[in-house]
């Protein structure tokens, strides 16, 4: 009961806060930012303590525990992006999904166990979480930078549009986080491979497959802009596709394997 209190809370204060985010994006009244970010911030707390209190302060990777210890970590480092260079309208995409993925694990799925891990699997694990969040957070700001670029070729000066960050902006900051992402994928992929037993056995084959893919998607990006120059359309999809081949290497088999096969991981 007390767990669902808790849930309870954290989804209020995720969503008011993104309501918060978005008040300047639709109506283009006064920003709040500050007090936005700070529920946000309460949320994040409660959040954390859900995640221990359900898994008893272990890492529970089972499908929907995995999707709200993504989300939490997506919400931090929302949080911290926006210490540095504000961009409410990540907060409006990340925490309302969160809210719901909460919702998911705290009251509609099933209880699970955490497995026992060796701290070397905990080390991978966590670098792969972090990555992911990063990549997730590149991923909606592309999305963003693709809406500010339709815009601006359709002369659409809205509200919205003026209180985003300018367009370069956008761009430094999303192949900031790439490049950041793609270290931390690469440093996932060294550490499975030192740690992980039979990187190519049954159940990880497809996962590590298409991790490599995700990871030669982004790095190909990031050559393509230091080389070449490449951004706006190109750079959105080349994000977006390697998001899309990373959300199937992490959720994808999970998901097959215990919604459908109702098996462990």
């Amino acid at each position: 009961m007390a767990i669902h209190l808790l849930a309870s809370l954290a989804i209020v204060l995720y969503l008011v806060a993104a309501g918060g985010l978005a008040r300047p994006l639709l109506s283009g009244g006064q920003p709040l930012n500050r007090l936005a970010l700070s529920l946000a911030g309460g949320a994040v707390l409660i959040h954390a303590g859900i995640l221990l209190g359900m898994h008893r302060g272990a890492l529970d990777l089972h499908f929907f525990a995995a999707l709200s210890l993504v989300a939490f970590v997506v919400s931090v480092l929302t949080l911290l992006v926006n210490l540095s260079r504000p961009v409410a309208a990540l907060g409006v995409i990340v925490f309302p999904l969160t809210a719901l993925l909460i919702a998911v694990d705290s009251f509609l799925a099933p209880p699970t166990l955490p497995q026992p891990m060796d701290w070397q699997i905990k080390l991978h694990v966590t670098v792969a979480l972090i990555a992911f969040g990063v990549l997730s957070i590149a991923a909606a700001l592309a999305i963003l930078l693709a809406v500010q670029e339709r815009a601006l070729r359709h002369r659409q000066f809205g509200p919205w549009l003026r209180a985003l960050p300018p367009l370069t902006l956008t761009e430094t900051l999303l192949f900031r986080l790439i490049g950041a992402g793609f270290a931390l994928l690469t440093l996932t992929l060294l550490t499975g491979a030192l740690f992980v037993d039979n990187l190519f056995g049954q159940h990880l084959a497809h996962k590590t497959i298409l991790s490599i893919v995700a990871w030669l998607v982004f790095g190909i990006l990031l050559y393509g802009r230091w080389r070449h120059g490449w951004r706006g359309q190109r750079a959105v999809n080349l994000t977006l596709i390697g998001m899309a081949v990373l959300l199937l290497a992490f959720f994808g088999t999970k998901a097959a394997l215990e919604l459908v096969l109702h098996r462990g991981m």
